[in-house]
């Protein structure tokens, strides 16, 4: 059985590498990746050539664990001294926790309705105001009674900052969770670093609340011929009205397949922003938003044949 702890030749305490993980609340192979990626501990090594941790460099992990778990990113924290590490996981301590229903306000054409339907008791998330378009925000009177501000665009590019910048300036300082399908990691990395909360759409509210209660409490990638979009079926709301509807089958495949095409649609929207804006390898985006063109013309047709044997709700152009 592996030891505790080693004593050194000057009397300290070392640990090895997997009883310094557990110390701090990692497995030992998220801290192989971490020291491999980062090279985050100038480490000594017994006479076997196992790696030995300090008492300080156990804190040092356990203040890293702390901060990536409140939504920092490793590679930003990676460089940081002990101390600056402290000073952050100190300032998250010391704001208030947030407790009972969350208000909130959303930005998103569905994201309010999805709110709704999905608190059974409407004691969640309490949405305060909804706007379908970003640069609606800006145009409201300061907003002191919005606690965090979740923005929903599911290809979200840099361009989006400013409009998000200035959308939590009318909220008056609130917290801010940006949400996505499709996003370049600088775009990512740009939000962190003005304290925004970035993350894939979620399955459900109920990881939207974690997101949004950690947002709160301050814890935190030649032009080809046009893309396959005039023959979209469903659109996204025609998608949720179907989410929404439940369905007479004991599995939750109509659900599962409007997600899937959520996600292709959203990505082949993204896909085409992406080509539009680089000139450099536009052909690879179109093909891309091209096969995804595909892919969704597929799933479109999968999903006209299930909602018509379902009985599920059609849309418009669809309804014969």
């Amino acid at each position: 059985m592996e030891s505790k702890d080693l004593v050194s030749d000057d009397g300290r305490i070392t640990y090895r590498s997997g009883v310094a993980a557990r110390l701090a609340g990692l497995s030992p192979e998220t801290l192989r990746v971490w020291e491999r990626r980062y090279n985050l501990s100038n480490v000594e090594r017994s006479a076997r050539g196992q790696r030995l941790y300090s008492a300080e460099q156990v804190r040092r992990l356990s203040l890293l664990k702390q901060l990536v778990d409140q939504g920092h990113a490793i590679g930003v924290l990676a460089p940081m001294s002990v101390d600056r590490l402290q000073e952050l996981a100190g300032a998250a301590a010391g704001r208030p926790k947030a407790a009972g229903p969350l208000k909130v306000g959303v930005v998103g054409a569905n994201l309010a309705r999805r709110i709704a339907a999905s608190n059974r008791d409407g004691s969640d998330l309490v949405v305060q105001h909804s706007w379908s378009h970003l640069d609606q925000v800006a145009l409201t009177s300061p907003l002191a009674d919005v606690e965090v501000l979740v923005i929903e665009l599911s290809e979200l590019h840099d361009s989006a900052l400013p409009l998000i910048l200035s959308a939590a300036r009318a909220c008056d300082g609130a917290a801010v969770v940006v949400l996505y399908r499709f996003c370049a990691s600088a775009t990512i990395r740009a939000l962190r670093a003005h304290a925004c909360l970035a993350a894939r759409v979620p399955a459900d509210v109920g990881e939207l609340l974690s997101l949004c209660r950690s947002a709160l409490a301050g814890d935190r990638l030649p032009p080809a011929p046009p893309l396959p979009t005039s023959d979209l079926r469903f659109d996204e709301d025609a998608l949720f009205n179907i989410m929404a509807s439940g369905s007479g089958l004991a599995c939750e495949c109509p659900k599962h397949l409007a997600d899937l095409l959520l996600m292709v649609g959203s990505f082949e929207r993204y896909s085409a922003q992406c080509a539009s804006r680089n000139e450099d390898d536009a052909q690879l985006h179109n093909e891309l938003g091209r096969a995804a063109g595909q892919a969704r013309v597929i799933l479109e047709a999968a999903m006209e044949r299930l909602a018509r044997a379902d009985g599920l709700p059609l849309p418009p152009g669809l309804i014969k």
